[in-house]
């Protein structure tokens, strides 16, 4: 695991940014298509935003996404409402390659079993993404890997649903998936992270985060997350 500490959240997203838009540029080259899966959170909107001001080949992007809360079109607590007002309206990016979680489907097993159609269709069978961004929350989840739910210990399905948390059901993608893909890019801001950071670091499976492969990884923090390394 590569640890890269910047002065705040800012600096932050735009490292990131750069990242993401060196790597689309490989894999455009390389395989004629990049795709890059997507987490929630205010720093990965400024992300976003940064990403949309970088030289990237967007007509061979697609993006997916990581997790969605079970909520109706454009309700705030949406994922989808913020990735389409960071990115799709300020890229070039063509909206049918936006790829949305289906959470407004009366059949949410259905849905997820569709959406893992859709990621094999995008990056084959199995699904191999080109870089997923993460994020750790205070409680060491990441995705929308919960502590304590049952999502923890799936291992035949890339995409499934979670019980209640924080008000809401959520869809996720699981450990497999994560865990095959070509590079992980976390980003990690706020004096709140630091415990889990150093948990994270050290690959400690008492958290959620810390069962995700570090192979191909790179933590991107701030000096408060960074607190404790």
């Amino acid at each position: 695991m590569e640890i890269v500490v910047l002065e705040n959240a800012d600096a932050v997203a735009r490292r990131a940014a750069e990242i993401i838009a060196a790597d689309a540029r490989e894999a455009v080259r390389a395989r004629g298509r990049f795709v890059l899966a997507v987490s929630g959170g205010r720093t990965p909107w400024l992300m976003l935003q940064e990403l949309a001001k970088e030289a990237v080949p967007w007509d061979a992007v697609h993006v997916v996404q990581v997790d969605e809360r079970v909520a109706p079109a454009g309700d705030a607590d949406r994922n989808l409402t913020h990735l389409q007002a960071s990115l799709l309206d300020k890229a070039p990016i063509p909206r049918d390659h936006i790829h949305a979680m289906p959470v407004e489907t009366e059949d949410l097993e259905a849905a997820a079993a569709a959406y893992n159609e859709t990621l094999c269709k995008l990056a084959g069978t199995p699904p191999v993404i080109d870089l997923v961004h993460l994020g750790l929350g205070p409680d060491g989840h990441t995705a929308s890997l919960i502590p304590g739910d049952a999502v923890l210990n799936v291992v035949v399905r890339d995409v499934a649903l979670t019980g209640v948390y924080q008000g809401r059901r959520r869809m996720t993608l699981t450990y497999p998936i994560i865990n095959r893909a070509r590079k992980i890019l976390w980003l990690v801001t706020g004096g709140d992270k630091c415990e889990r950071l150093a948990q994270l670091r050290a690959g400690d499976a008492a958290i959620p985060a810390g069962r995700v492969n570090q192979t191909q990884a790179v933590v991107i923090a701030d000096r408060a997350a960074a607190a404790k390394l």
